[in-house]
């Protein structure tokens, strides 16, 4: 059965590539998501996309304590399609036309192969988009603020294990140094955290040298032999035959949708590994993003929910812990109580 309030699939008048946008919850607030503009074997594929990753958005504003639903817009492309410059902002114009047609139920942002550049022609059709350029009003690349809410999650993760939340001298393994995953690997060199790094683009292996980490192959990084493992690329990271393989005390990352399949967070909890839902971990981005361009709020107070990660996820570690409750289950149930609290007719609760 359909989970979601709305979903629209067009054919963009000008592109004549699929376009998707998925609303998967108001009860909080008018959704926001972000935008993938992403090659798939077949246009269904990007809609599965959209239907998952616009539910992890609701979890994920509903367990940051924002008001705010979750959707995602996805534009399939062909497997090989290459989008030059003018079919680009076609493909752009006919985002912004179906978003607009919403009403502002539905808000965008960057995701994976999308921008800031693209917002801000998104946002000349429909006021209905966030992460424009800083120099057009908007609060610009989101990916700082995701790397420092995930070193926010880490903080509590190493506070858990080791009683303190600094870094220094912990080894943490960073799978993938693409925006957030190079942001999070410096902040965390900063801290002097001792890294493996890896990508599969060989070329990033000079952030590695800059930051005096070692290198591991992108199909043995989860292997590494460090306490935590970050996973900050594309999805499915965490298999049930790599989580045999792992030798860490934790998985915390940015990336979205770790898990292959939702059984492997069952996995790591019998193996004694905390992992931090990705939805919870990642959630910096979009929540400084939203907080200043939606809610309106001062960069100082956007930075401060940025940084309430860390108090978030100590709170679903201690409460997985009482409960005999996997974090991941832990944070669904959070979400769930302010969800069901924001839908009951007698009014929210501090739930």
């Amino acid at each position: 059965m359909l989970d979601h309030e709305q979903v629209v699939v067009r054919t963009g008048r000008r592109s004549r590539l699929p376009v998707i946008v998925a609303v998967h919850s108001t009860a909080l607030g008018p959704a926001a998501g972000g935008l993938r503009l992403w090659h798939y074997p077949d246009w269904r594929d990007g809609l599965t996309d959209a239907l998952r990753l616009s539910a992890a958005m609701t979890a994920k504003f509903a367990v940051a304590g924002l008001p705010s639903g979750g959707g995602k817009a996805v534009v399939a492309l062909p497997e090989g399609a290459v989008l030059e410059p003018e079919r680009r902002g076609a493909v752009l114009e006919d985002v912004a036309d179906t978003i607009e047609s919403l009403g502002g139920t539905y808000t965008t942002g960057p995701d994976v192969g999308t921008g800031p550049d693209d917002m801000a022609v998104i946002g000349r059709t429909t006021p209905h988009v966030f992460c424009r350029p800083a120099r057009l009003g908007g609060s610009g690349d989101s990916s700082p603020h995701t790397a420092r809410g995930t070193l926010a999650a880490l903080r509590a993760v190493g506070r858990r294990l080791y009683g303190t939340g600094r870094l220094d001298g912990r080894r943490l393994a960073v799978a993938g140094l693409g925006r957030v995953g190079a942001g999070l690997a410096r902040l965390l060199a900063a801290e002097g955290a001792a890294l493996t790094v890896t990508d599969v683009d060989p070329a990033k292996r000079r952030i590695g040298d800059e930051l005096g980490a070692d290198w591991a192959a992108p199909d043995e990084i989860h292997a590494a032999d460090v306490d935590i493992v970050v996973p900050a690329a594309l999805g499915s990271f965490l298999t049930r035959n790599g989580v045999a393989e792992l030798r860490c005390r934790a998985v915390v990352g940015p990336a979205n949708n770790q898990l292959a399949t939702p059984d492997v967070a069952d996995l790591l909890h019998r193996r004694g590994i905390v992992w931090v839902p990705d939805y919870v971990a990642s959630a910096g981005g979009v929540i400084h993003a939203v907080s200043v361009e939606v809610h309106r709020l001062a960069a100082e107070e956007a930075r401060a929910r940025v940084d309430a990660i860390e108090d978030t996820v100590s709170e679903l570690l201690h409460t997985a812990e009482s409960r005999g409750r996997t974090p991941a289950q832990a944070a669904d149930e959070l979400a769930r109580r302010r969800l069901d609290a924001a839908s009951d007719p007698a009014g929210p609760s501090a739930a």
